[in-house]
């Protein structure tokens, strides 16, 4: 099975490639061999590789930037996976499609259902809307996964930034009204990989749209508390972490106060079980440790 892995750089495709190893050959093109704002040269792509599967990693994440440059936003988030859609349904196999939580306004005083009708506060959140749109209109074989607060060792994250600031600065404040889920990235790339192999096994559920994120919830105030934590074991947390609401952290992007997600129908459809949220974020944090281990410099005496 040829698998089209789209924007291969980014966070959720590292950790795709690694889930996915085994499960076919991988294509994976990043943004110059596969730009999802050039519609022509994603029809040629797709149709000179002839993928039995396409997997859009690729977006226009940049939530408060995309608030001036609507069109490009639009561009990826939107055309992009249209076009993806067109050609899946042309050769007749599945697409797999990531989308957000910023999708609803975050006023309903619990976690959303797929069923719930979404009212993006945000250009980011318009766009990826309007992506989920157009690959149903699309139809074919489809699922999208909306998922929310993604998080890694690569890339642009607030994880990583998290990390960084901690370290550097002596204060730090973090906004304690928004809730959701930070869902690690290979948390992601794991249900996925599982939903592809029942896929090849008969064992899959119905195509269409689910929530998809770590369970349990918190605030971007209480990540950090779980961050610094971890910094705070190994001696390196050097900042003092005070919360503040959104309202005193003015962006130039609205974010909804509730991000949950209910991921009940993945379970059910599919009967697959989500980590909590810290669990993952305990695993994410040891791998790193691992490896800074494993690729710290060896010195030649003792006190060098």
């Amino acid at each position: 099975m040829k698998i089209l892995i789209t924007g291969s750089k980014g966070q959720l495709a590292r950790e795709l490639q690694l889930e996915l190893a085994g499960a076919g050959k991988l294509l994976a093109l990043g943004h110059n061999a596969l730009d999802l704002s050039d519609s022509d040269q994603v029809r040629e792509q797709v149709r000179l590789l002839r993928p039995d599967l396409i997997i859009n990693a690729a977006a226009y994440t940049a939530v408060d930037p995309a608030e001036s440059h609507r069109e490009l936003a639009f561009a990826v988030n939107a055309r992009g996976p249209q076009v993806l859609a067109e050609e899946a349904a042309r050769l007749g196999v599945p697409l797999i499609h990531y989308s957000t939580d910023y999708v609803f306004d975050g006023r309903k005083g619990e976690p959303y259902c797929e069923a719930d009708v979404p009212q993006p506060l945000s250009v980011y959140g318009a766009s990826k809307l309007a992506g989920e749109q157009a690959i149903q209109a699309v139809g074919g074989e489809y699922l999208i996964l909306r998922t929310s607060w993604v998080y890694s060792q690569h890339g642009k994250n607030f994880l990583l930034t998290m990390q960084r600031l901690l370290q550097e600065r002596d204060a730090l404040s973090v906004v304690s009204d928004e809730i959701g889920t930070p869902t690690w990235a290979a948390t992601i790339a794991r249900t996925t990989a599982e939903m592809v192999r029942k896929r090849s096994a008969g064992e899959a559920g119905p195509s269409g749209l689910y929530h998809l994120t770590a369970s349990g919830e918190t605030s971007w105030y209480g990540f950090a508390c779980s961050i610094a934590e971890q910094l705070r074991q190994q001696g390196r947390l050097r900042a003092e972490i005070t919360p503040i609401l959104s309202k005193d952290y003015p962006t130039a992007a609205q974010r909804p106060l509730n991000s949950r997600l209910n991921c009940a129908r993945l379970q059910q459809d599919w009967g697959i079980r989500l980590p909590d949220w810290e669990t993952a974020l305990h695993e994410c944090l040891a791998q790193s440790r691992h490896f800074d281990a494993a690729n710290a410099p060896q010195t030649a005496a003792a006190g060098r």
